[in-house]
């Protein structure tokens, strides 16, 4: 059982285990007018309070005193005997007093706005008597609320009164009697939580919370200790706006609806209050005598009192220091002002984070500072160098586990590597793999961080903590997954490599780690057949080979698929699903050295392509063709060979292959049927013809200029020098050939018995009707050229005769039809010396010139271009020549002469026989000396 003596005795053990600290700097507030004096206050304080930038004094003679920051002092008279209660909003300039105007028990309660003047007095908004009811008694305590809609008196005889609206003004505000007890009333405070308003209560006795928020306004009876006057306060909301009770023993903090937290500060208190996070709390002096009275706060003028300043979060004494006779604590202009009876004003000034922050490092209080830190709001960067002070501290102590869990509070802030380089050691290996989790799981880690973090793993050997971090779920991944298969493949671990590889996806590894580490081939190709189309074409061109030696069949039917229209395997089939119109179609002419050492399998694999799609690529059908041939070539059964060549003529006339590749295959595996049907595609005759001379097939050579002689005369006149060189009896094929040759003219007679001087075996027996026929030929030209020139000679004479005959006689015009429309002329008409005659309404219609016959213009235009062109071929041959002489290559000026056209030959058309009119002399002359021209040429 636990005596009150020694709980007391429990409770100040807790109390001096808390740390003192000199936070604040303490000084006397001295007088700026005064040479530096004291500075004093008026006499006979009463009451005080602070806010609004001024401290508010009231005094016994009733006055009010407003000093202000400079320490001026302005005062009026607010009561005509004194001022025993002051109240400063701290929102508004709203100052509440309480006070007597007259002798008696009867205090008034007055409310001043102070940024209004009557008479250069603050304003007094509303007076009205404090006494509930006509019970006389006296004021214990006053609070005002800030919104101005609540204020709460409580007197000596244990009652409250609550008034409640405007405290401004009389006639928007009630007054009525909240609380009644047998206990005086020693302390009131609001708390305003959202929409929610409480009034807490103090007595001597217990500790109330009402709910003024609620109509019938509902009470709680939080404890059965009170306190004494002044002993109460509310925390601000870092205490969660709790109301603090300063008892004889400990120290209470209040909820609204039950107590919280006690703290065992022992002592008669004399005064509590909470400003700016800070617990003040004013105990009389254990060396001075001891007294228990309701206003404990009237001392004696002997009293020692010892002023407290706790931080109740971080659990420490920022201040602590002897005053005498202390009024009241009050805050403003940012630092805490000590008024004491004798008239003298301290000021406290708190040292800066800083400051407080390095006190704490001396004594090596790390926890303590990082606490400071965090209620102080000093940003992340200087509460990281405090975690970082604190785990060099503790690593210089030994301590590596507490010193790393420091380090791992810095992530984010301090660079990685200053960690790292202290626990490189292997005998702190697991810290530093405790620090790189940390770092990985804080997405902080870069590639030489996970590199470690795995190299930790494997060289602790913990698989258990490699497969927890590899396996976590996606969500929760914070490293770089191809480091980290990198790390476990060249460590051994390559199922774990080939986990993380599967899970997030990188195929190249996987398959790497698949076929070249595990040589997992089967599972590799299955692996690639559940890929997504592009990445399942880029692995199998890249492991095509390996997989095509190791699972042939396996491997052709992925590329079948792969090449015609691809659907991935497996989980990935279900999300293709919806692309079934989109058909993935790879190049199967790209997979075709992958089948370098499978010929069956690559001839499967080019047949099935030519089945599915005819409009494969032409390497295809090259491929196929020479796979074919080879077949054929190295087949020794007659039928099953005669299958074979029909398999690949059969694939030559589909036209889809290409004609070189094609013509080189059939030569290289000596194809005949696929040589000669390649030559006839391509029309190279004189090639078919060769390839059977060099197989000496007499008969052939001849059918085959038949065939193709009259594409190329040139044929025969080869097959003729081809059987002149020939020893053997070649009579019957020569014959044939002159035959040919004599029929369509083409070779000069001298050099067919220059061609065949060369044959021993060809006597003048085989060119003997050759010879006789071309020479009745020739017989028979002769005599057609005398004739011609017979007549053209008469022509000539004629036309001379006629040209003689205009030059000496007139010309008489007996034409009596226009030779235009065939009418009769008449006058007036026009006459040519062509014997033409037309009306001249006729001539002028149709006639292109004055001086020109219509009829016959277009017969003199011929024979003038003949004339012309004549003329520039003439001039061209003398350039040619010219050019040619001087160029240094004569071949290149050959050809672009040929290129141009100029050696084409002209044809000339003439009006043939019999059908020649009578026309104009000038233009027959021309004709005929174009002509003769032709001939002689």
């Amino acid at each position: 059982m636990t005596t009150p003596q020694s709980a007391n005795t429990n409770k100040m053990a807790a109390f001096l285990q808390w740390r003192k600290f000199v936070f604040f700097d303490k000084d006397t507030v001295k007088d700026p007018d005064d040479n530096g004096k004291n500075f004093l206050l008026p006499k006979g304080i009463s009451a005080s309070d602070s806010g609004r930038g001024h401290i508010v004094l009231g005094d016994m003679e009733g006055k009010i005193w407003l000093l202000m920051r400079s320490l001026q002092l302005m005062s009026f008279q607010a009561y005509k005997l004194r001022v025993t209660h002051l109240y400063q909003l701290k929102q508004h300039s709203i100052l509440v007093s309480v006070g007597q105007d007259e002798h008696g028990i009867n205090p008034v309660v007055k409310v001043w706005n102070l940024d209004k003047r009557d008479s250069g007095n603050p304003l007094c908004t509303r007076i009205f008597p404090a006494i509930p009811g006509n019970k006389p008694t006296e004021v214990s305590c006053l609070s005002v609320h800030e919104n101005l809609n609540f204020m709460a008196i409580g007197f000596t005889d244990g009652s409250v009164v609550l008034t409640k609206g405007d405290i401004t003004r009389d006639r928007h505000s009630k007054t009525l009697t909240l609380h009644e007890g047998a206990s005086p009333v020693t302390g009131l405070a609001f708390r305003q939580v959202a929409k929610v308003t409480h009034l807490f209560v103090a007595t001597l006795e217990k500790v109330y919370c009402y709910t003024l928020s609620i109509k019938e306004y509902p009470k709680v009876e939080l404890d059965t200790h009170g306190c004494a006057l002044r002993c109460s306060s509310l925390a601000d909301p870092s205490q969660d706006s709790q109301f603090i009770v300063a008892g004889e023993e400990c120290v209470y903090l209040y909820q609204p609806d039950e107590r919280g937290p006690c703290f065992a500060f022992d002592g008669h208190k004399l005064l509590a209050h909470w400003h700016r996070g800070y617990l003040f709390l004013l105990i009389r002096d254990v060396k001075s005598p001891n007294k228990t009275c309701f206003s404990s706060g009237e001392s004696s003028p002997s009293d020692k009192q010892l002023l407290t300043i706790y931080d109740l979060d971080n659990k420490f004494i920022a201040y602590s220091a002897s005053f005498d006779d202390v009024i009241d604590v009050v805050a403003e202009w940012g630092s805490f002002y000590i008024l004491t009876r004798d008239g003298k004003m301290f000021v406290l000034q708190e040292k800066d984070t800083q400051t407080k922050l390095e006190m704490l490092f001396k004594k090596n209080l790390f926890v303590m500072a990082i606490n400071l830190a965090k209620s102080q709001h000093l940003d992340s960067d200087g509460v990281s160098d405090i975690f970082r002070q604190y785990g060099d501290h503790l690593y210089l102590k030994g301590d590596h586990d507490g010193a790393i869990q420091q380090y791992i509070r810095t992530i984010g802030k301090l660079e990685p590597s200053y960690v790292i380089r202290k626990f490189l050691d292997a005998q702190r290996i697991h810290n530093l793999t405790a620090y790189l989790q940390a770092l990985h799981r804080q997405s902080l880690a870069n590639a030489d961080h996970t590199t470690l973090l795995l190299n930790c793993y494997t060289k602790l050997k913990d698989s258990s903590k490699l497969e927890e971090f590899i396996k976590s779920s996606e969500n929760e991944v914070h490293f770089d997954v191809e480091i980290a298969i990198k790390v476990l493949r060249q460590a051994g671990y390559h199922s774990h490599a080939v986990f993380l590889a599967e899970k997030h996806m990188h195929h190249e590894w996987y398959l790497k780690i698949q076929l070249e580490d595990l040589k997992n081939y089967q599972e590799g190709l299955r692996y690639i057949g559940r890929l997504p189309f592009e990445q399942a074409e880029s692995n199998m061109k890249r492991y095509g080979k390996t997989l095509m030696h190791h699972v042939p069949e396996g491997t052709t039917l992925l590329l079948k698929g792969l090449c015609t229209n691809y659907q991935p395997s497996g989980d990935a089939a279900e999300k293709d699903s919806l692309d079934r119109s989109v058909v993935n179609k790879a190049n199967s002419e790209e997979f075709i050295p992958i089948f370098a050492n499978n010929p069956r399998e690559l001839k499967a694999f080019l047949e099935h392509m030519i089945e599915v799609d005819p409009r494969s690529p032409q390497g295809v059908y090259d491929t196929l063709l020479e796979l074919r041939l080879q077949d054929w070539a190295h087949e020794q059964d007659p039928e099953r060979k005669k299958v074979l060549q029909g398999e690949a003529v059969l694939l030559l006339r589909s036209d889809n292959t290409v004609f070189d590749k094609a013509l080189v295959l059939c030569q290289m595996h000596n194809f005949k049927e696929g040589i000669l049907y390649l030559y006839e595609k391509g029309k190279l005759y004189q090639q078919i013809m060769h390839y059977h001379m060099q197989n000496e097939e007499y008969g052939k050579v001849v059918e085959a200029c038949k065939s193709y002689g009259d594409q190329e005369c040139c044929l025969w006149e080869q097959a003729l020098g081809y059987f002149a060189r020939k020893e053997e009896d070649c009579k019957t094929y020569i014959s044939e050939v002159l035959h040919h040759i004599d029929q369509n003219n083409l070779m000069p007679p001298l050099l067919v018995v220059q061609t065949l001087a060369h044959n021993s075996t060809a006597t003048l027996s085989v060119i003997k009707d050759y010879l006789i026929n071309k020479l009745l030929r020739e017989n028979q030209q002769i005599e057609d050229d005398e004739r011609k020139i017979r007549q053209y000679r008469d022509e000539t004479a004629h036309l001379r005769s006629e040209i003689q005959e205009l030059k000496t006689s007139a010309k008489i015009f007996q034409k009596t039809k226009c030779n235009m429309c065939n009418s009769p002329l008449d006058l007036p008409s026009v006459h040519f010396l062509c014997c033409h005659s037309f009306h001249q309404h006729c001539f002028e219609s149709y006639a292109e010139s004055e001086a020109e016959c219509p009829t016959c213009t277009p017969e003199n235009r011929k024979v003038m271009d003949m004339l012309r062109a004549q003329d520039q071929k003439r001039d061209l041959h003398d350039h040619f020549n010219r050019q040619l002489r001087s160029s240094n290559d004569g071949f290149s000026v050959v050809a672009d002469y040929f290129g141009r056209g100029v050696f084409n030959k002209l044809t000339l058309v003439t009006d043939p026989p019999g059908s020649k009119s009578v026309g104009n002399l000038e233009v027959n002359l021309q004709r005929d000396l174009l002509i003769h021209t032709k001939r002689n040429s």
